[in-house]
């Protein structure tokens, strides 16, 4: 048998974003409305978000940018975001004084957010199988 190997052709940009001061049930529904689009059109969309966690994803997709520009000199307009993923970091606890001598707790988590940003390149579409 030959070994077959893989040509890796494009480098993958990332970014990664510790302590975000948010939940990952939080982070993840808007995480994933973005994975597959492009740069400008996922800054877009955070910037008309209503999320108040949107502002750090912004944040975030703009160094990956930043990085590909400067790192290896991509095409800002070619790059789409190809993984954008979450997850649990340190969870402050804090506590609420509650009637008669009891306490309620507070759990303050927080994220690690990273972006993972490729070059688009160019795809011949098939049309049927006489194509």
């Amino acid at each position: 048998m030959s070994k077959l190997k893989k040509k890796i052709d494009t480098k993958m940009i990332k970014s990664v974003n510790k302590n975000v001061r948010s939940s990952t049930k939080k982070l993840n529904p808007i995480l994933k409305s973005i994975v597959g689009k492009k740069v400008d059109i996922a800054i877009r969309n955070l910037s008309f978000s209503e999320k108040r966690i949107s502002k750090d994803i912004k944040k975030t997709i703009s160094s990956a940018v930043a990085n590909a520009e400067n790192n290896y000199q991509y095409d800002i307009d070619k790059l789409i975001i190809k993984e954008a993923f979450c997850g649990k970091q340190v969870v402050m606890k804090r506590f609420r004084a509650r009637a008669k001598g009891r306490a309620a707790e507070i759990m303050k988590p927080y994220s690690n957010l990273t972006i993972i940003l490729t070059e688009q390149t160019k795809q011949t579409e098939s049309h049927g199988t006489k194509s």
